[in-house]
């Protein structure tokens, strides 16, 4: 009895064709991730969606496959997006009576915050002599992707490019969060989760659910109304530097 020797080509091939192997690597790829970060104890810098990030596409560029052969496997995920957003709201919910107490100080520092964020992006892409529309696809960096992508093609942005910003955002945000409030002192939860939330929208949430429910509630408040508060701000402060 002859035995073929087996060809990696024509079986990465076969795999690829599957509809389900994208799916199965990302989540493969997360899980990896999670297991170093835990090893590591949840260290800033073991962030489990950089992790996942550099296997799977470690993978596609080894294997040649194009972005939307692997996009149309792992769709799920992102179908997923939205009610794992929506159930950011829980912690919320939980923590309603101490957030409506402090509605005054949310609100400035929202306000403040969201134009901040913006116009510091909007002064350092016209220092660097990015056209109007990079600029555009950089404005909406902190908030989360599904928003940030229509803000950006409402203003004559690129979404693909402003996706690729945003996620490199989240990630740079969840391990800066941690050593950077330590730097500064900033002991109170509440004021971390909803500033990492504001400036590094789910990622960074994700992040502060980690550490502590508290800062997880207010990170995903934080992220949420800085969503709205970046798609009414984007336009008009674009006018302004363009």
């Amino acid at each position: 009895m002859n035995l073929r020797p087996l060809n990696p080509s024509a079986f990465w091939i076969y795999l690829a064709e599957q509809p389900l192997f994208f799916l199965a690597l990302t989540m493969a790829a997360y899980l990896i991730g999670d297991r170093i970060a835990a090893r590591t104890g949840r260290h800033p810098a073991a962030n489990p969606v950089l992790i996942a990030i550099m296997i799977v596409g470690a993978v596609l560029i080894a294997s040649g496959t194009p972005h939307q052969r692997y996009f149309e496997g792992a769709r799920f995920i992102h179908v997923l997006l939205g009610p794992a957003t929506v159930a950011l709201a829980l912690p919320v919910f939980r923590n309603r009576a101490l957030i409506a107490k402090q509605w005054r100080a949310i609100l400035v520092t929202l306000v403040i915050g969201a134009t901040t964020g913006i116009a510091s992006t909007l002064a350092i892409a016209k220092l660097l002599g990015l056209s109007a529309s990079m600029t555009a696809s950089v404005a909406p960096k902190s908030v989360t992707a599904a928003i940030a992508m229509g803000i950006a093609e409402q203003v004559g942005g690129t979404p693909q490019i402003t996706a690729v910003i945003v996620i490199a955002t989240g990630i740079l945000g969840a391990i800066m969060v941690t050593p950077l409030m330590n730097a500064l002192k900033i002991t109170d939860f509440a004021a971390r989760g909803f500033g990492v939330g504001m400036a590094a929208h789910g990622i960074g949430t994700a992040r502060a659910l980690q550490v502590n429910e508290k800062a997880g509630a207010y990170a995903a408040l934080g992220m949420a109304l800085n969503g709205l508060m970046t798609a009414i701000l984007v336009p008009l402060l674009l006018w302004l530097f363009l």
